[in-house]
């Protein structure tokens, strides 16, 4: 499944949102873990022949063959060069062969957590290699041991290979690198604790935090050795996270490691990093994360609509500032590349041109932001006044770019407050509520609506709410939010949503399917009975639940995962060396429909290049064979953008009536040419009714 639970996800990120307020900030200090209960060895111990132990380098270690256990009773010895104490380093213990002057380092693959205690930072070790095993990742030669559930060294083994030396611990001295001796030929330092002078993140990135939480980021950093950017690895799990980066120029001490051809940096502890000098490399003359509104002017919300008068837009040029509280983010995908901000006075859409805004801390929803409003712009976007900048050499408005937010938004530094809705009717929405988070109470989705997802297809969808008054409005769904496959709720109640415009016509975006979960009878007293799944198959388990039928071509349906996390979906391929004549289907198990009064299947598909449609089928009497069975061809929307992977579609709910009281099944049929053979891919299959 690509689509996780929305609710789970919003329950998730109300919990760890009180967690940031009411939690104590970590400042980065620790105890020195107590070892005096660990076992530990010498060196005398292997240096001893009665114990018949060889000493490897670490090079030689790296050029042994992998995918083998080792059995050499061989050791190799070296020196801690990292600390998961902060939680950024995970079960993962990088060795180098010198405290001070490395000429090798070691990735070393544990399933073990908090190894600190038992091997900290500048200890050094002796690893005994009888047992364990090589293997690569991400072009990085790693140590570890062959098992069912992986190629790291399960914990229960741990001690039983890696031995603390009983009395040397060394101060680990970082190697002075700069950015572009990160090639091929430094490899042999992956693993090594290693300092970059001149070193500053990315402008594009400036005032941001570590990284967001439970989320795993890539973040720029730069020196005045190259052009060519690295990259900073950081967790959301560790507990500088919610820390903002340092904005200014100085020194980087990490730890140096690549994944494919990309080099990156893993911070052990910020404390290790000192980047607070100004001017920075790109000018930046001192530092752009603190406000003040020295020699400013606020304005309200309602202050900047009026700054629109005529025309495409209009360039503000006063020095003005704006204080606002985000209430509605992109965390979801509903929303893309803006967010709304509040104050007493009204709602606008604000506009920037960057992905996942959800995930720098000064855009998660309640937070309070500063906003300079000077050399902004402010347009009428189809009938709705929004905040932004421009693009296309000044050709159009838009959002403002990535690498200008700095120079704009400043984070309140207060905890986030509840974002308090404006209560409404349907009949009382006004122009004064665009761009405001409200309440619309006592609504309902029409008839025609109900048991329909809230988007399907390959483009925003359009449900209709309705008060029992017969008064409408439209709820508007991106085909990319997360909850867009989900079938709207049937009962009656309130929706929490910003209220848009377009053309004169006001509609809805939720950004969270739980802000419309309608659960109260409907107007006319009944209740509404929601769709249960009779069958889903979300290919976890492989095709055993399906017949794959190749009728022309050497090519097959078959289960993938790749650029899907993990995630299992199926996929058929009619190319190999050359576009290949196929016809192949994929037939569901059979499915009942006895007993039910509706019935609808669902799924979601993804295509890339040109070739034929995939054609989808139902029958009530299938032979065995797809040539002599009836089948009955069903009216499915599929994804159509033939130029990229992973913009999935979903198909909506197909409704099967003219099957109920039947034993039914879905098949799948993909057709090839020799001149063209797209690639399809199907996932998260349901059969529902009632």
């Amino acid at each position: 499944m690509k689509k996780y639970n929305s609710i789970l996800k919003y329950i998730f990120v109300v919990i760890t949102a009180a967690l940031f307020i009411t939690g104590c900030v970590h400042d980065d200090k620790y105890d020195a873990p107590n070892l005096d209960d660990y076992q530990c060895r010498n060196a005398s111990y292997y240096e001893n022949s009665a114990n018949g132990f060889t000493k490897w380098t670490l090079h030689d270690l790296k050029l042994k063959p992998q995918s083998q256990a080792i059995t050499d009773n061989a050791y190799v010895e070296g020196y801690v060069s990292s600390t998961d104490e902060t939680g950024n380093i995970y079960k993962t213990i990088y060795i180098q062969d010198d405290p001070t002057n490395p000429t090798e380092g070691l990735t070393v693959s544990v399933d073990m957590v908090s190894t600190y205690t038992k091997f900290p930072q500048g200890a050094k070790v002796y690893i005994e290699l009888k047992g364990l095993a090589l293997s690569t990742y991400g072009n990085v030669v790693q140590l570890g041991m062959i098992t069912d559930a992986g190629t790291r060294i399960p914990e229960k083994y741990v001690p039983a290979h890696i031995y603390r030396d009983c009395s040397v611990k060394a101060t680990i001295v970082p190697k002075v690198m700069t950015l572009a001796q990160m090639v091929t030929a430094n490899d042999k330092y992956i693993g090594c604790l290693i300092q970059v002078n001149n070193a500053e993140f990315d402008s594009k990135i400036l005032c941001m935090n570590y990284a967001p939480d439970a989320t795993t980021v890539d973040r720029v950093i730069r020196d005045n050795s190259t052009t060519t950017a690295r990259i900073v690895r950081n967790s959301g799990y560790a507990s500088f996270a919610n820390q903002i980066m340092p904005s200014g120029n100085g020194k980087f001490v990490g730890i140096y490691s690549k994944y494919n051809s990309t080099y990156q940096l893993y911070i052990n502890r910020v404390s290790d990093l000192e980047m607070n000098k100004f001017p920075r490399l790109d000018g930046i003359a001192a530092d752009p994360c603190k406000f003040s509104d020295t020699g400013l002017t606020q304005k309200t919300i309602a202050d900047v609509k009026k700054l629109y008068t005529s025309g495409n837009w209009n360039q503000i040029t006063g020095d003005f500032y704006v204080k606002a509280q985000v209430t509605a983010n992109d965390e979801t995908g509903n929303l893309y590349k803006y967010l709304y901000i509040e104050d007493a006075t009204g709602g606008l859409r604000f506009n920037i041109n960057k992905t996942n805004l959800y995930q720098d801390n000064r855009f998660r929803v309640g937070k309070d932001i500063y906003i300079k409003l000077k050399n902004l712009y402010v347009s009428n976007v189809s009938g709705e006044i929004q905040l932004g900048g421009l693009y296309n050499g000044g050709a159009n408005f838009g959002g403002i770019e990535e690498g200008d937010i700095y120079k704009s938004v400043f984070d309140g530094n207060a905890p986030i407050r509840d974002v308090l809705p404006s209560e409404r009717t349907i009949s009382q929405l006004t122009n004064a509520d665009v761009g405001r988070w409200i309440k619309l109470k006592e609504v309902q989705f029409i008839d025609a609506d109900l048991y329909k997802p809230y988007a399907s297809g390959t483009s925003a969808t359009n449900r209709t709410l309705t008060d029992c008054t017969g008064k409408t409005i439209v709820l508007r769904t991106s085909n990319f939010a997360t909850f867009a496959g989900k079938d709207v709720s049937g009962g009656k109640g309130d929706v929490y949503a910003i209220l848009s415009a377009f053309n004169g016509t006001y509609q809805l975006w939720i950004p969270y399917q739980i802000n419309a979960n309608l659960n109260n009878p409907r107007c006319d007293g009944s209740t509404y009975v929601p769709l249960s799944t009779i069958y889903g198959d979300d290919f976890s388990s492989g095709l055993v639940n399906w017949t794959a039928v190749n009728v022309t071509g050497a090519q097959v349906w078959t289960v993938s995962n790749q650029g899907n996390s993990g995630n299992n979906y199926a996929m058929m391929n009619g190319f190999a060396s050359g576009n290949n004549a196929n016809e192949d289907w994929l037939i569901s198990k059979e499915v009942s429909l006895v007993g039910k009064t509706k019935a609808f299947v669902s799924f979601t598909t993804d295509v890339r290049y040109a070739g034929n449609a995939l054609q989808v089928y139902a029958t009530d009497n299938y032979t065995g064979t797809p040539s002599t069975t009836t089948w009955t061809l069903l009216p499915a929307t599929l994804d159509t953008n033939t130029a990229a992977f992973g913009d999935w579609a979903s198909s909506g709910n197909i409704n099967l009536s003219a099957f109920l009281g039947k034993n039914i099944r879905i098949a799948f049929k993909y057709t090839s040419t020799t001149s063209a053979a797209a690639t399809w891919e199907v996932d998260d299959f349901k059969v529902k009714g009632l």
